[in-house]
Formats: structure tokens, C-alpha cells, sequence
């Protein structure tokens, strides 16, 4: 299978950052899956259905990624590997936390690492962040879609609003989150009509 990084899969990259699932170092720590032998399953979902997992175990100055991946529909494929971690004081004190790249002839340090077939940085991957290439109205449906995903409602904005408080969340919070699709969703579609518009001009 070569080394980690070899190959094809992680060299091409035309998405942003949006597309792939990731990894943030700075939520691990907050969580405390730093600490040496500490371990756990994260798991990744929208629209309230789980979407993919890894697990993550914490040792002196590393973690190890164990997962499956499969390209196109085909087998799948079991990955371990370690992370390697560093350091930098913070001006007020204390440390900040990075992963270094484990891509093959990387090891850049960054906060995120991008899932494919290995875990690895954004310029690996040669994402783009998605407001670098997103019209408005695209914006404006991204974001009304991660207040989907975080409603637990199906996501699209062609799916209608209003699915259904989730559970646990004040009714002050669902109501102000409602406003805010309603009014991103209505921009969104007022940049689809705006495009199918051009399109039809050129016939």
C-alpha cells in the first residue's frame, strides 16, 4: 500500500474544506483526548445520521488514528497510524497544540487535518476554503445548511424549514435559529433564480 501519504489520493484535491470530514486539535484538547492513553471513538453525522467514525488514542507526544476508508465504492481498507504533535507558547502562557502534517514529505504543523484516505492538511489536499470560491448565494445555503445539520433537520434548503425543535434546545435559541435559515435560505434562492437566469439568456 506504500507509506502514508503515497499515491495519488491526497495530491489532487479540487474541493475546499467543507467536503472532507477533520480533525481539530484544539477541539481534542478542550475534550481532553490529549492526555496520554486516553482513548475514544468520534464520529461524524448530518442530518442526524452518522456519516463515518475513527478513533483516536492519545500517546506521549503522538496520537493514533485507527479507521476504515474505501475509494469509490470499493473494499475497504483498515488504516492506524500515528499523528505526531508539537508545541508553541501561547504570549500569555501556557502552550498551543498542533499536528504535524503526517503526509508524506509534509509535516507542516497545522490545527485540522483533512479525512481521505489518510488524515492530512488542507495544502496537501489542496482544499480551498469555500468562501474562496462560493458565490453569495452559495454562502448563504452553506450556512443555512449547517443550521440544518444542527437541528437535526434533512439537509437542503429545498427540504422546507421548520422540522421540529431538537430536543434539549430553548425554545429562545430554536426560534432565533429558524429566522436565520428562513432568511439565508430565501437569499440562496434568490442567487439560484439570479443563475438560472444567465443561463437561460445564453439560449
Amino acid at each position: 500500500m506504500g507509506g502514508i501519504g503515497s499515491g495519488r489520493h491526497w495530491q489532487f484535491g479540487a474541493d475546499t474544506t467543507d467536503d472532507y470530514r477533520s480533525i481539530d486539535i484544539r477541539w481534542l484538547k478542550r475534550e481532553g483526548l490529549l492526555e496520554t492513553g486516553i482513548s475514544r471513538r468520534i464520529t461524524w453525522s448530518r442530518g442526524g445520521e452518522v456519516t463515518g467514525s475513527i478513533n483516536v488514542r492519545s500517546e506521549p507526544g503522538r496520537v493514533i488514528l485507527d479507521y476504515r476508508h474505501r475509494d469509490r465504492g470499493g473494499e475497504w481498507q483498515p488504516e492506524r497510524y500515528p499523528v505526531y504533535l508539537d508545541t508553541t507558547p501561547c504570549r500569555m502562557g501556557g502552550v498551543r497544540h498542533w499536528f504535524l502534517c503526517p503526509a508524506r514529505g509534509c509535516g507542516r504543523r497545522v490545527a485540522i487535518l483533512y479525512g481521505g484516505a489518510i488524515f492530512a492538511c488542507r495544502h496537501c489536499y489542496r482544499l480551498a476554503y469555500p468562501s474562496q470560491r462560493e458565490k453569495p448565494g452559495d454562502r448563504a445555503a452553506r450556512r443555512a445548511d449547517r443550521i440544518r445539520d444542527k437541528m437535526g433537520w434533512p439537509g437542503g434548503i429545498l427540504e422546507g424549514g421548520d422540522w421540529g425543535k431538537p430536543k434539549g434546545m430553548h425554545w429562545r435559541t430554536y426560534e432565533r435559529l429558524c429566522r436565520e435559515h428562513d432568511a439565508l435560505s430565501d437569499r440562496a434562492l434568490v442567487g439560484i433564480m439570479d443563475h438560472l437566469n444567465r443561463l437561460s439568456g445564453r439560449f
